[in-house]
Parts: C-alpha cells; structure tokens; sequence
C-alpha cells in the first residue's frame, strides 16, 4: 500500500497504512500485567485522559541502553500504533543506546509507520514525548 491510499476495511475506507493496522490489531510490547512493571526502571507518562490520548511507556535501561520496553496507551488507533513501533524501534538489535533514543521524533515514528492522516500527527509526537518523560524519570533516580 502507497502512502497517502486507503484500504477497505468491511466497507468504510481505513485511513490508516498496512503499518498503522499491524500495529493497532496486533501491538508490540504491549504491557499486559501490571506485575510486569517491577522489571523496568524508567516510566514516562503524557496525554490528558479528559481530551483524548494517554501514553505511558516503561524501559529497562541497563548501561545507557535500552534493552526492555513495554507501554500501555489509551486513544485511538494512530496512538496505539505510534506506541507499538516506537518500542519496536528502541529494542531493534538488541536495544538502542539512550543518546540514540533521545533523538527520536514524532516524524520518525510517523514515517515508520506508513504516515498517519494530518489530524493525528500529534500521536506519534505523544510517544516521543512519552519516552522522553521515562528517560528524565531515570535520569532523576541516578
């Protein structure tokens, strides 16, 4: 699929990439058990549940490299999909160096994504945001 085309989706048009569908129906490092969050040692939290979308992202930062992720995001499908790939981008080849993680933006996941229609870029900038709150909450426990 081009960017910029919709896919059929039981008769109403889906604006969304194959990307953004594959990540929305089956996300990546999804946190499923709130247990889990013991294992992580940054957390990172932006969104406002009265307007819309809520991200939160864990990481497990272990000499300045991120080597876990998990998220939990309430919003729609570009949020959702925008936090799915950005975990997947920071645990490619066994974990991205914080530096690296640090210059991530909304436009890099966007474009990982397949591209997101106008009125949800800010998604994608929510998740960079997100991990930029994890990264200075780790920074403040050093």
């Amino acid at each position: 699929m081009e960017r910029g085309e919709t896919m059929r989706v039981e008769g109403e048009d889906w604006f969304y990439s194959g990307k953004v569908k594959e990540h929305f129906v089956n996300p990546k490092n999804f946190l499923k058990d709130s247990s889990e969050v013991k294992d992580f040692n940054a957390y990172g939290k932006v969104g406002n549940i009265k307007c819309g979308d809520v991200m939160e992202i864990w990481l497990k930062i272990e000499n300045n490299k991120i080597v876990g992720a998990r998220w939990r995001t309430f919003g729609c499908a570009s949020a959702i999909a925008s936090t799915s790939m950005l975990s997947e981008m920071l645990l490619e080849k066994g974990g991205m160096k914080v530096s690296d993680a640090l210059k991530i933006t909304g436009k890099d996941i966007m474009t990982r994504l397949g591209g997101l229609p106008a009125i949800k870029i800010h998604c994608s900038v929510l998740g960079d945001e997100a991990l930029r709150e994890a990264i200075k909450d780790f920074d403040n426990k050093k």
